[in-house]
């Protein structure tokens, strides 16, 4: 009997480690996530941009893209490349 319960104390303080570790590595991923998060916010201070208009900033990117590349592709003279 007493053996049964050395063998469950070990198992209880097995998880016990287990579950630390998992927590330590946890604490370690959320606080670079959040200084991944600072970053990100700094780089969009130093754009201008604010995260609430990060979606319509991309797609006013993506537009002035498309607009230069088909002003760029009207310039190049079809002519000569065929």
């Amino acid at each position: 009997m007493a053996i049964e319960y050395e063998k469950k104390i070990n198992q209880i303080k097995e998880s016990l480690d287990k579950a630390k570790n998992m927590r330590i590595r946890a604490e370690a991923r959320l606080e670079q996530l959040n200084k991944q998060k600072e970053d990100i916010l700094s780089e969009l201070k130093e754009l201008n941009v604010s995260p609430d208009e990060l979606d319509a900033e991309i797609s006013k990117l993506k537009s002035e893209i498309e607009d230069l590349m088909d002003k760029a592709q009207s310039l190049i003279p079809q002519d000569l490349i065929k």
